[in-house]
């Protein structure tokens, strides 16, 4: 039964609880399916709410978009960025990394990502990507577009993902003001009264079952039972050779202009289906292999220093130029070291792209550049604008040095609460606490009270308890997500889980560590490892205070009986007999080991059935002296891990996190892995 609608009552601070009141309770009727009231009453309510209150937490909550009144959702599998291939090399690379024996290969359209999720084969939820973690739900919109179903014709509960897009005759007729097809989709799919979302279609390319990792044996049979329940989906094409993926792209670059949508490359994925990868923040069986960059030439004008943090970014302004549909004028050139580098100067021609066809870069001096007496120097900013101190200038990176410089405070504790994700807490009411030096470092948080609180600007009694209450909620972090709340430069959480599985899993032995310890550990180097290692000492007194507090924990490590592969790391190349590769590597992870998607210095093990192969991975191993073993010699590690000494070289070297082993120990046997045809084929 409906509720009614509620009488004007006055208006101020008790207004605006009951407001907060009826909002949350519609929000949480629309969750359920039962809508309660029309859309153009609850933004009535919703707005009003924003002009008496604006730091509510209830437009903030998870649910809902304090922007646009859009309700948010989880998607069921994270929407993790790939990784690029800009040329050739680069692609070659990655296919040499990840070996893998058969490429799906399907067009990457461009538009706007959605998810759309079912429960017993109804649509509940259409989700757009948001920050990959959680989304924008336009269920409702989503319900006008050309190829989303409301029923599928099995009993599915799960997600599939697809690609929001405009065709270039609905473009052309009808939105032709608008600079291209993309810009027009991500508009239209976010109007709150959906109009123009039968313009739009939805194609669809993966796919995912709640609880069963397993229902799809690759990705071609994934491709085969979305068309089958009746979905458009993307180009695919499987290929088994790296240069014939090479010449099919530069053969569709040629011809994309004559599709009936936009794509802006291809992406190519490892053929079997794994579901650990794609839970990842960055998939590695995957990459986007991008078509050549448009390019354009414009005059650098100006250039400006964006402040993020401590670090000073420059931006290049430049004539006005139209690239990739769009008119530029502002462009990144990343850090000190690129200007010099590229020699730019404020007057000088310069080439333009766009990266991702979204990113303005200014890539170096036009083609036939002549020197002019007219071009000035660019001049760097030498003193921080917050606290005066003169700025280091790292190359890479240039930034204020002063640790207790208010602007990186500040933003320290920004990452601190986007971390622990205090929705409460909002930018506005740290910053005037931050301005009356009430909250200048992480461990002030938690001396803050409810009784302070409420004397700030639009807090209230029952809004300032609230706040305490979610800051003083006991959380165990796990040491990555501990560390990546610092915000040392360039350190997040997905490099700190890499230290950790590396061994360095205490706060002890993450202070205890050298630069060349750190350096060590797969995808870090000097400079990140030299990040950490500063970060850890200069924020020795809050790290401490915050621990001291006893509100925030750090997880332990499991026990070391827990973990009898703790020292030990696999990478497996080929088909597995038994199981699937994401299953073995989730089967190592559980007794503590590691797995590898590539071949690297200090891999305990190769694993495959074809050890005699002339594929990249076992060509590295062989070069670095690491042990190839079959998969009947990894199964029987799996029953006792105990027998890992047995195929190891040097059961003792092997101890030491980083360490490579010493001598080469290879073994054959087990079932040799079903080959790939040779040919390609279009699956339609």
């Amino acid at each position: 039964m409906a509720k009614t609608k509620p009488e004007p009552i006055q208006t101020g601070e008790s207004r605006a609880a009951v407001l907060e009141g009826i909002i949350g309770s519609y929000q949480d009727s629309y969750y359920n399916g039962e809508g309660e009231i029309s859309d153009g009453e609850f933004d009535r309510l919703w707005d009003e709410l924003k002009t008496l209150k604006p730091d509510s937490p209830i437009l903030r909550r998870v649910g809902m978009d304090a922007v646009d009144g859009f309700p948010k959702a989880r998607h069921l599998i994270p929407m993790g960025s790939q990784d690029k291939a800009a040329n050739p090399e680069e692609f070659r690379a990655w296919a040499e990394k990840t070996a893998p024996s058969v490429m799906v290969v399907q067009y990457k359209l461009d538009g706007a990502s959605m998810e759309l999720q079912y429960e017993k084969g109804t649509l509940r939820r259409a989700i757009t990507r948001g920050d990959g973690i959680i989304g924008d739900e336009i269920t409702r919109n989503a319900r006008r577009m050309g190829g989303v179903l409301e029923k599928l014709d099995i009993p599915f509960t799960g997600g599939i993902r697809g690609e929001v897009v405009m065709t270039h005759e609905v473009w052309r007729e009808k939105y032709p003001d608008k600079a291209n097809c993309r810009n027009a989709a991500n508009g239209i799919m976010r109007r709150k009264d959906g109009v123009g979302c039968e313009d739009l279609t939805l194609i669809v390319y993966d796919a995912a079952a709640a609880g069963n990792d397993f229902l799809f044996k690759d990705e071609l049979e994934k491709i085969d039972w979305l068309r089958d329940r009746g979905f458009s989906v993307t180009v695919t094409q499987k290929f088994t050779d790296v240069e014939e993926v090479i010449a099919y792209r530069a053969a569709v670059a040629e011809n994309r202009k004559s599709l009936s949508v936009d794509i802006d490359g291809l992406v190519v994925k490892d053929h079997l289906t794994d579901m650990t990868d794609l839970r990842r923040t960055r998939p590695e069986r995957q990459i986007a292999f991008k078509f050549d960059l448009e390019t354009a030439v414009s005059i650098l004008r100006e250039v400006e220093w964006s402040e993020s943090g401590a670090t000073y970014t420059p931006i290049g302004i430049v004539d006005p130029v139209r690239l990739a549909g769009t008119t530029v004028q502002r462009a990144n050139l990343n850090n000190p070291d690129m200007i010099r580098s590229m020699g730019l100067k404020i007057g000088s021609p310069v080439t333009m792209v766009k990266r991702g066809e979204i990113i303005p870069k200014i890539e170096g001096l036009a083609p036939g550049y002549v020197p002019s007496p007219e071009e000035q120097d660019i001049e760097f900013p030498t003193r921080c604008g917050s606290c005066g101190s003169i700025l280091e200038d790292g190359g890479t990176r240039l930034f204020c040095p002063k640790p207790d410089c208010p602007k990186r405070l500040l933003h320290r504790l920004e990452k601190w609460i986007s971390v622990l994700d205090i929705r409460e807490l909002g930018e506005k009411l740290i910053r005037q606490l931050f301005d009356k030096n009430r909250v200048r470092y992480i461990p002030d948080l938690y001396t803050l009270t409810a009784e302070e609180l409420a004397e700030y600007e639009r807090m209230g009694e029952l809004s300032a308890a609230k706040v305490i209450r979610h800051i003083r909620t006991p959380r165990e972090l796990s040491l990555a997500a501990f560390i990546a709340g610092f915000d040392f430069e360039g350190v997040g959480e997905l490099i700190m889980e890499r230290v950790v599985s590396a061994g360095f899993d205490t706060l002890d032995k993450l202070k205890s560590a050298s630069v060349e310890e750190l350096a060590a550990v797969y995808g870090l180097g000097e400079i990140t490892a030299r990040t950490i290692l500063e970060g850890l000492d200069e924020t020795a007194a809050e790290l401490e205070g915050v621990i001291a507090a006893g509100i925030i924990t750090i997880a332990p490590p499991p026990e070391a009986a827990e973990q009898p592969l703790r020292f030990f790391s696999f990478c497996f190349t080929g088909e597995l007999a038994s199981m699937k590769r994401s299953e073995a590597e989730e089967r190592v992870k559980a007794l503590g080991g590691s797995a590898k998607s590539s071949v690297v210095k200090g891999l305990s093990f190769l694993v495959t059935n074809d050890p005699e192969s002339g594929s990249g991975k076992n060509k590295k191993a062989h070069a670095l002296g690491i042990p190839i073993i079959a998969e009947g010699e990894f199964l029987a590690i799996l029953e006792d891990p105990a027998k890992v000494s047995s195929y190891s070289r040097n059961p003792a070297e092997a101890a030491s996190p980083g360490t490579a082993p010493a001598t080469e120990k290879s073994a054959s046997g087990g079932k040799s892995p079903k080959k790939a045809p040779s040919s390609q084929g279009e699956l339609f």
